[in-house]
């Protein structure tokens, strides 16, 4: 049992568990009721996904310099009461069950996930 950190849309893994989308918006273009068929989620966490005025200047990081400036910015949103919870939940499942976090970017290294990857293990989360 743990949690794996996966690129929404792509093929599950056997036994990934319950897959949660932390993301700001939904797929475009796929009805609801296909998000879980199509690999997207099971389970939509939007306030695990940066701000919509962090998702643009993440996207936008051109260097290591921008990337970290958003890495500091979105540590300090996953700090308020309701994120770092949901975040200590997490954690705690992940000795208990099966789940899988994820995101649409293709680049983990330049994507929120791995943010969200570090503030789990921090809280003892078993992360794969």
């Amino acid at each position: 049992m743990a949690i794996r950190i996966v690129q929404l849309g792509t093929p599950r893994a056997a036994g990934e568990g319950l897959r949660l989308g932390t993301v700001r918006r939904p797929p475009r273009g796929v009805p609801k009721a296909e998000f879980a068929t199509r690999d997207y989620y099971d389970v939509w966490l939007p306030q695990l996904s940066p701000s919509a005025e962090l998702v643009a200047q993440g996207l936008a990081a051109s260097d290591d310099r921008q990337w970290k400036q958003f890495t500091r910015k979105f540590e300090a949103e996953m700090k308020q009461a309701d994120a770092s919870r949901l975040l200590d939940l997490l954690a705690a499942l992940s000795h208990q069950a099966s789940l899988a976090l994820g995101c649409y970017c293709e680049d983990e290294g330049k994507c929120h996930r791995s943010v969200l990857r570090s503030l789990l293990a921090q809280r003892g989360a078993d992360v794969t």
